[in-house]
């Protein structure tokens, strides 16, 4: 069953559009995790030169338009993610190439990269925020990822997918116990379990996880991050036991096991 999700990418405070578009794009390309790049297609664009062609698009507006970016996403991601066992990797690729052309019309320049790093094989698919007439931006509308997701569902079972079934109202289980509120440190704590679980290659893939999660990471003396909903930065020495900068560098590089925190009750 596909599991799908849409994510704006934004710009990171303190580096250039043309830094932050290249490291999301080199992250889903990352060839360990799609076979020394075999899994990526593309759509309007070459894998190689993604990024500067994303920007030439950007650059092309302003100049056609006159009018700079308004708010800071400078691109959008599309996760699918498939039921282990259920679909090859060269067929996830197709069925994300599918989704990103149905969804954008053809309208936006796009990459699909397939991961096969984790039990389950899922896309990583990353199109322009700027069309390729460049003279018109993506307009992230209301419950567009509800329409991605509805699409997604679509195209699975066309080719004979299982999709995740929801309820009909009357038949789901009346909630009793409600879950305790997820504080930032305790999201923030997940996401890392999540992409220390991946095992990065080294310190700068993971600081480069947090950004495709739609982290702001500041780099300096002390590394600290913040979400896109955050007011303030968070350090990663303030989050406990096993998430200092020390012992999360320790554990990339094999020399220590991490052991992820339990969430406090509230």
């Amino acid at each position: 069953m596909a599991a799908t999700r849409l994510i704006a990418l934004h710009k990171n405070k303190g580096k250039s559009v043309a830094a932050c578009l290249k490291s999301r794009t080199d992250y889903a390309q990352n060839p360990d995790k799609t076979q020394q790049g075999e899994l990526v297609s593309s759509y309007e664009c070459s894998p190689l030169t993604v990024d500067e062609e994303f920007m030439l698009s950007k650059r092309q507006y302003e100049l056609a338009t006159g009018r700079r970016q308004k708010n800071d996403v400078i691109a959008y991601q599309i996760r699918q993610s498939f039921k282990p066992g259920e679909i090859t990797a060269e067929e996830a690729n197709k069925v994300g190439y599918e989704l990103a052309m149905r969804f954008t019309k053809g309208k936006y320049a796009f990459i699909v990269a397939t991961h096969t790093d984790r039990e389950h094989i899922h896309n990583h698919i990353i199109y322009n925020s700027t069309a390729l007439d460049s003279i018109r931006k993506f307009r992230d509308f209301l419950l567009s990822g509800l329409a991605v997701q509805r699409l997604s569902d679509l195209i699975c079972l066309e080719h004979q997918l299982s999709v995740i079934e929801i309820k009909p109202y009357r038949e789901r289980q009346k909630r009793t116990l409600y879950p305790p509120k997820e504080s930032n440190r305790d999201r923030l704590c997940g996401v890392i379990d999540t992409i220390l679980a991946e095992k990065p290659k080294d310190y700068e893939d993971f600081l480069q996880g947090l950004e495709q999660q739609g982290y702001e990471v500041k780099r300096g003396k002390y590394t600290s991050v913040k979400g896109a909903r955050q007011k303030r930065f968070i350090r990663f020495r303030t989050l406990g036991a096993g998430y200092s900068e020390e012992e999360l560098k320790a554990v990339i590089s094999g020399e220590a096991e991490h052991h992820p925190r339990q969430k406090q009750k509230r």
